[in-house]
């Protein structure tokens, strides 16, 4: 496909988009769509992600350096990202910044990668571990109470390294929770984006509070001396493993420096997926009021709150448990925050300062959390395939605006039937870690597309320019092309199938475009 034609079909895809606009509401003010932000990056990750987290550092100090590098990429991927959206305020958000500086091609992969299972794929996760929580109180409900089991999926091990399958499909009480909640709030957010934006804006305020409460509660009240000797006397101790630089998989010693930039950066998934999908509110973009000032606002406020929020949260899960453990202690202190139950750091800790009533609290405040963030995935996520299907690169149905509540109706329909069959799949927690690689490639060419756009369209309006451009954003690029290298090294098993997902997008393309020309024609 020439430069030429790519160029027409991204400007006529840009004029039927503007115009499609029109058929939106402008229903998100700031307050909006800074709850968007916020509520779409806090979902169950900060409870859980820390053990995991822990037990590849190995260190308290490296614990608190993996949430800082990941504060500092989101931070700086959000005032960058704020340019953009300033720039150009439509539908799509992402999809539309990559169509625009690189090409249909790359904002199709990504659209494509998106639905497929970015989106669809973390709405699923969320809403499951809704129903996860809710099996606190409800034994009932659970991932081994199965009302249709269909099936065992054999493993298929393509490497040594990289195994598929092994998941067990079917419906269980536990995903029906799940896809309870993904259709309750896809049917909620069709009446209307004030609806939508308003229970977002509920659940947000509450789990920011559970998760602020946490923070103070922990100062004031759950500070153990123990706890605080065991992770402050030597806070940047590393373990034996790492002492000597770590190890590749191979077993062949890396020097020190390079292998603890090699540990932070196999550590840093937990923790980006914790604080991403803060990009969501530049989909809606064409239902934000004043989107050239509340766009950037917004981006800049949420990950700011968010990110200093989940820092703050990890001081006080190093100020009331060890953060060595033993995965076969008796008591939640004994296992620390590396072998917490299920690694539930964020209810072990309030078992800890408060017993099974702290327990009970925190599982409340993680089932509101997860409620919230599905609503605003669901909300944004939508946008995406609609800008897609007005590019003609999606099904037509979900370019289509519902006349009364000017939503798009089909394509949150088409969003909540894929998302759940991923519940019944058994395989969105997979394809999540899969797309680890892609998300950061896709963060990476979105980023690299500011600069393209900077020297492409020179005299284009720009309300809000990055802070700190070009340096800042030149160093976001540099270091997630090396988490993603890292990764392709150490996590084979996820990385390559993401590599795949995105590739498959290819000659799809090449057919909906083929398609589209033929019908133009």
């Amino acid at each position: 496909m020439s430069t030429t034609a790519d160029s027409r079909t991204a400007a006529a895809a840009g004029a039927a988009e503007v115009a499609a606009d029109s058929g939106l509401v402008k229903g998100l003010g700031l307050t909006s769509a800074t709850t968007l932000v916020m509520g779409s990056m806090i979902g169950s990750g900060i409870f859980i992600v820390s053990a995991e987290i822990a037990r590849e550092v190995n260190s308290p100090g490296l614990l608190i350096m993996a949430w800082v590098v990941t504060g500092f990429l989101t931070i700086v991927g959000a005032l960058s990202y704020g340019e953009l959206a300033a720039m150009m305020p439509k539908a799509g958000g992402q999809y539309v910044y990559l169509r625009e500086s690189l090409g249909p091609l790359w904002g199709f992969l990504y659209g494509w990668t998106l639905f497929l299972v970015i989106q669809t794929g973390t709405i699923a996760a969320v809403g499951v571990a809704f129903g996860k929580f809710l099996g606190h109180f409800f034994p009932s409900v659970s991932a081994t109470q199965w009302i249709w089991h269909i099936a065992k999926v054999p493993e298929w091990h393509v490497t040594s390294q990289i195994v598929l399958g092994g998941m067990n499909v079917g419906l269980n009480t536990q995903n029906l929770a799940g896809i309870v909640v993904v259709v309750f709030l896809s049917i909620l957010n069709v009446f209307g984006i004030k609806l939508g934006a308003a229970v977002q804006n509920v659940f947000t305020i509450a789990k920011v509070s559970a998760l602020a409460g946490l923070v103070l509660v922990g100062i004031f009240v759950g500070r153990n001396p123990k706890a605080v000797a065991a992770n402050f006397t030597d806070f940047w101790r590393l373990g034996a493993a790492h002492s000597a630089g770590g190890a590749d998989t191979n077993g062949v010693l890396l020097g020190p420096f390079v292998g603890i930039l090699t540990i932070l950066a196999v550590a840093q998934v937990g923790s980006l997926f914790s604080a991403d999908a803060w990009n969501n509110v530049t989909f809606t973009a064409g239902e934000v009021k004043n989107p050239r000032r509340n766009l950037p606002l917004s981006l800049a406020l949420g990950t700011g709150v968010v990110i200093a929020l989940y820092i703050a949260a990890n001081f006080i899960y190093l100020g009331v448990l060890p953060l060595i453990g033993d995965p076969h202690g008796t008591t939640v202190f004994a296992r620390g925050i590396q072998y917490a139950s299920s690694d539930r750091v964020g209810t072990a800790v309030m078992q800890e300062m408060f017993g099974t009533t702290g327990a009970a609290l925190m599982a409340v405040a993680i089932m509101i959390s997860t409620f919230g963030c599905c609503n605003g995935l669901i909300l944004s996520g939508a946008r995406v395939y609609y800008a897609m299907a007005k590019d003609r690169l999606f099904f037509k149905a979900t370019g289509e605006i519902q006349p009364k509540y000017h939503t798009p109706k089909n394509a949150l329909i088409v969003q909540c039937i894929w998302t759940c069959i991923l519940c019944l799949s058994g395989t969105y927690g997979d394809l999540l870690n899969y797309v680890i690689f892609a998300v950061l490639v896709f963060y990476i060419l979105t980023i690299a597309g500011l600069f393209i756009l900077r020297v492409k369209q020179p005299q284009a309006e720009r309300p809000y320019k990055a802070v700190g451009y070009p340096v800042l954003p030149a160093i976001y690029i540099v270091m997630a092309l090396f988490i993603d290298v890292v990764l392709l090294r150490y996590k084979p098993q996820y990385t390559w199938p993401g590599l795949i997902i995105v590739l498959l997008g290819i000659p799809v393309f090449l057919i909906w475009s083929r398609r589209t020309r033929a019908a133009t024609a």
